[in-house]
């Protein structure tokens, strides 16, 4: 694991493309909402990587890739946790890979503010 806010490599191993955005080491704990076998659930995580983008995290439920899910992410500098719906972009293990859907202005900003700050640490 690298050291927080080391940016981490632009791409999964195997994947054929780059990051449009640099991930960023974080561990926060995160609540993972979903709809399965007709009702909401839900399960808890910890956060290993963000980015402007999407986030990836290990997971104590089970996902599928393409599924969509509500996440609720404490982040720094706000008061509030982000809440957002992304899609499942990979599972491997325990590690999952979200991407970010629904973002608003506010959220971007935010999420942009927060990677700077992750990536003056060391």
């Amino acid at each position: 694991m690298p050291a927080p806010g080391k940016k981490l490599a632009s791409a999964k191993p195997g994947r054929a493309h780059a990051r449009r955005y640099p991930r960023f080491a974080i561990d926060a704990r995160m609540q993972v909402r979903m709809f399965q076998s007709g009702e909401f659930q839900s399960c808890w995580g910890r956060s290993t990587e963000l980015g402007e983008d999407g986030i990836g995290a290990t997971l104590t439920g089970e996902l599928q890739a393409g599924e969509i899910v509500s996440l609720q992410i404490p982040l720094p500098l706000s008061p509030y946790p982000l809440k957002v719906r992304a899609i499942v972009r990979y599972r491997d293990g325990l590690r999952y890979g979200f991407e970010f859907l629904t973002l608003t202005d506010a959220q971007r900003e935010m999420l942009r503010r927060v990677c700077e700050v992750l990536a003056t640490r060391s």
